[in-house]
């Protein structure tokens, strides 16, 4: 019997393996054709994204379905340790999970978003293109098996991305898209390093949990292995937007709406979380790490770009750069839960990774029909607003309430679980942390509901025949999405026990 055995589990790792492959390479795929065929209209070009958009999103779930898996070898570079590897864990279920539902909703956002953009068709065709082979990179962050994947698909993720950034190919977005391509370059250096590292002090480069450095060549080297762990930490913190590696990300907004959107909410800055989370946890070691030098210099950067982040948005007027300032404070949000290094941190941190993905887009959609619907890009042009586009701000309003804490929206339960994880720790730094979250959390209603006041109540010297009559609530595409958005929000605010039972299981190592 041992023989049908085998040949039923070398099947089904090959089916494993091919169902990974396809989920990556389907984006890339479907993103090519796009350029060679030939669509009679505009609505058989975008039935045909959506569709294989969304084809994609279903082939992942099945694959996640299934659950962890074993580490699979695809391609030995040279030696034992460096392999091209997939693997899916808790960690890749949750990243994964996150950017595969993201995904088609902001798609189906894109296409009406995308029509008041002037750049002609040829230029659209290129947008999708890079825009979902983002997609499969991401996916390709979320399945790699060890450190050396990882920091292949993260490298790829740069050079899919900085099109997007340059899309509109002003002057403003070239210089935004250069900025973004050196500042990533810079943090990849610093990454690398910490990869040659792992080589060398490391039994394997495979991500397992509890840290793969060999004690016995580590015991005199702790302070340079650390010294590299902080420099492998701001390298990927590049992405994560961490002070002072962080001015890339507000430029970035010149972007087109969804593009900024899954740059702030899922792809690039959540890959840089989740890249930090691997060599955390997953490679240097909590164990190792814990106590130091390293972990407390880097609480007083996150904590320090907490209120940074936070302090910016209050003075920024613009728009999409007020909402970019907060996702660098909130980004570090999900740092201090890596940092406090326990399993209640690091559930912290999943939490806020993926409910600030959901808060973060909503906002950054409303954003962007404001933008396509009233031609607003600056905070003093909402007065009065609300009057012509009630859907967008009340959603607008719900996802303000939801980045700021309030009980019952999913915001609470992150910072919750952040914050009862560093009085856990019974660390004296990592406590005054939680000063940092509240002080932050002031400054968030602060610049949220400024908007949400002068849209709502613009004052007596307003005069309503300012707001031309043509502004409305754009359509079902752009609308549809922000309302599963509200759902999540609210659902996951009054009932997340499973999913924090489920990140509860992978901050243990159990998944």
């Amino acid at each position: 019997m041992g023989l049908p055995l085998d040949y039923f589990r070398k099947g089904k790792k090959i089916m494993i393996l091919g169902l990974m492959l396809t989920v990556i390479l389907l984006p890339f795929a479907g993103g090519m054709l796009l350029q060679i065929i030939k669509f009679k209209n505009k609505r058989n070009k975008e039935c045909y994204i959506f569709l294989y958009v969304l084809v994609n999103t279903l082939l992942t779930y099945v694959l996640l379905s299934h659950g962890p898996t074993e580490l699979i070898r695809v391609i030995n570079f040279a030696g034992a340790k460096l392999d091209f590897s997939l693997k899916i864990d808790g960690m890749s279920m949750v990243f994964a999970g996150l950017v595969s539902t993201l995904w088609p909703l902001a798609t189906l956002y894109s296409f009406p978003y995308m029509e008041h953009e002037h750049n002609g068709r040829v230029h659209e065709n290129i947008f999708y293109m890079f825009y979902t082979a983002t997609y499969g990179v991401t996916l390709g962050v979320a399945m790699s098996g060890n450190m050396l994947t990882m920091y292949c698909f993260y490298e790829l993720l740069t050079l899919v991305t900085v099109p997007l950034v340059m899309h509109t190919l002003t002057r403003e977005a070239v210089h935004a898209s250069r900025k973004y391509f050196y500042y990533s370059l810079g943090g990849a250096a610093f990454a690398f390093i910490g990869l040659i590292f792992l080589v060398v002090y490391g039994n394997s480069l495979a991500f397992t949990y509890g840290g793969v450095l060999n004690v016995s060549q580590t015991d005199d080297k702790k302070n340079l292995l650390l010294f590299i762990y902080v420099l492998a930490f701001m390298g990927f913190g590049v992405k994560a937007a961490v002070c002072p590696f962080n001015a890339w990300l507000p430029q970035a907004g010149v972007a087109p709406t969804p593009v900024t959107a899954l740059l702030h909410a899922v792809a690039v800055v959540k890959s840089g979380a989740f890249a930090i989370m691997r060599l955390t946890y997953y490679s240097f070691g909590t164990d190792f790490l814990r106590g130091t030098w390293a972990q407390y210099l880097l609480l007083c950067v996150v904590i320090f770009t907490i209120v940074y982040g936070c302090s910016m948005a209050v003075k920024e007027t613009h728009m999409k750069r007020r909402l970019a300032f907060s996702t660098i404070s909130n980004l570090s949000y999900i740092l201090f839960g890596v940092l406090i290094m326990t399993p209640l941190g690091l559930v912290g941190a999943l939490c806020h990774m993926v409910f600030h993905g959901v808060m973060k887009i909503c906002s950054f959609f409303c954003a962007g029909a404001m933008i396509t619907q009233a031609h607003v890009n600056y905070v003093y042009e909402t007065d009065g607003l609300a009057k012509k586009m009630p859907k967008i701000f009340a959603i607008f309003t719900i996802s303000s309430f939801a980045l700021m804490g309030v009980p019952g929206l999913c915001g609470f339960v992150s910072k919750w679980h952040l914050a009862k994880a560093a009085f856990a720790s019974g660390d004296i730094l990592i406590i005054a942390g939680v000063g940092g979250l509240l002080i932050s959390a002031l400054l968030t209603a602060i610049y949220m509901l400024s908007v949400v006041i002068r849209a709502y109540f613009p004052g007596n010297d307003f005069n309503d025949e300012k707001l031309q009559d043509n502004i409305h609530d754009p359509d079902w595409r752009m609308v549809f999405p922000l309302f599963l958005f509200v759902v999540v929000m609210v659902v996951i605010g009054v009932y997340s026990a499973p999913l924090v039972k489920f990140f509860t299981s992978v901050a243990g190592g159990r998944i």
